[in-house]
């Protein structure tokens, strides 16, 4: 059986390697993960051929958009997503065998997962130091091999490394989910569903009134935004990247047409792909496509001189 190369930041035991394997049914062959140590080297992974598809995480519940996952994709361009799932976030707190956490003198996870036990640390270890580590499952490592004595990270890292579990199913907020895609080379969009997303990222002239001109184009059409961002593109001073997923697939008459007139607008733009949601919240609220056919039938009624 073939293989497929999967980059995912690593190493085995993160939240991320858990969303590579729901995405086994989308991914031809059997799956060779390599794990990486940055959204921006999976991506990499992906334009450099090493690897066939990345996962990713794109956007938490709590914090938002993945800042680091945000600025990868738009580092060398060359890569689309196809699909995405979300997963609910809690953490095991572990240390080495037989260690206290009355002893704990640093403390050690991603700085995203530190941000969502901050209600527990300061319960249980309070001024215990923080060091951030790269993904929860290296924190797990790192604890192992005694570079920190507590970790928190998912439930599998501690059996993973042979650690002591304390508490589970830690998260100052129960909802947490985090966002997974998976993506690969540019290509064809995943196909249509009726209950798609579809992203784009572009940049503007630094002009007044260019942000709104730029959204009206959306709000025109009917298209729903379900997310905006912005980032310093760090190529000059008060320039930025605008991040937005939208409601429906490029293939629905509105996005496409949104885009289109986005691109006139838009000193950059890039597709990020088309690709079905993961919360099953039904069709795509855009315009109805038989009044779409009413009203390019109306257009051209108009412009042909009979009856409008």
């Amino acid at each position: 059986m073939s293989t497929t190369s999967v980059a995912y930041l690593g190493p085995a035991g993160t939240f991320t390697e858990e969303a590579l394997w729901l995405f086994r049914d989308h991914i031809s062959g059997e799956i060779e993960p390599l794990p990486v140590d940055s959204p921006s080297e999976a991506l990499n992974a992906v334009r450099e051929g090493r690897a066939q598809y990345a996962v990713v995480a794109i956007e938490n519940s709590v914090d938002g958009a993945v800042t680091s996952t945000s600025d990868a994709f738009v580092e060398g361009g060359g890569v689309m997503i196809y699909r995405e799932v979300e997963l609910p976030i809690s953490f095991a707190v572990m240390t080495r065998p037989g260690f206290s956490l009355s002893d704990a003198q640093r403390f050690s996870t991603h700085p995203v997962a530190h941000r969502q036990v901050r209600r527990w640390l300061e319960e249980n270890l309070p001024g215990v130091p923080f060091s951030a580590a790269s993904s929860n499952a290296a924190a797990a490592k790192a604890v192992a091999e005694g570079e920190a004595d507590v970790a928190a990270a998912p439930r599998r890292a501690a059996d993973l490394f042979g650690l002591d579990v304390h508490a589970e199913g830690i998260a100052d907020l129960r909802e947490a989910r985090t966002r997974f895609v998976l993506a690969g080379p540019v290509g064809v969009p995943t196909k249509r569903t009726g209950n798609d997303r579809t992203s784009v990222v572009f940049q503007l002239p630094n002009e007044p009134g260019t942000l709104v001109g730029a959204l009206q184009e959306f709000a025109y059409r009917g298209v729903d935004l379900t997310r905006i961002e912005s980032r310093p593109t760090r190529e000059a001073a008060n320039t930025y990247n605008f991040y937005v997923d939208l409601v429906g697939h490029i293939d629905d008459v509105p996005v496409a047409e949104a885009l289109r007139s986005l691109w006139l607008r838009a000193s950059t733009i890039a597709f990020l792909g088309s690709w079905p949601r993961f919360d099953g919240g039904g069709e795509d609220r855009i315009v109805d496509p038989q009044r779409l056919e009413q009203a390019e039938q109306w257009v051209r009624a108009a412009r042909e001189g009979t009856s409008c």
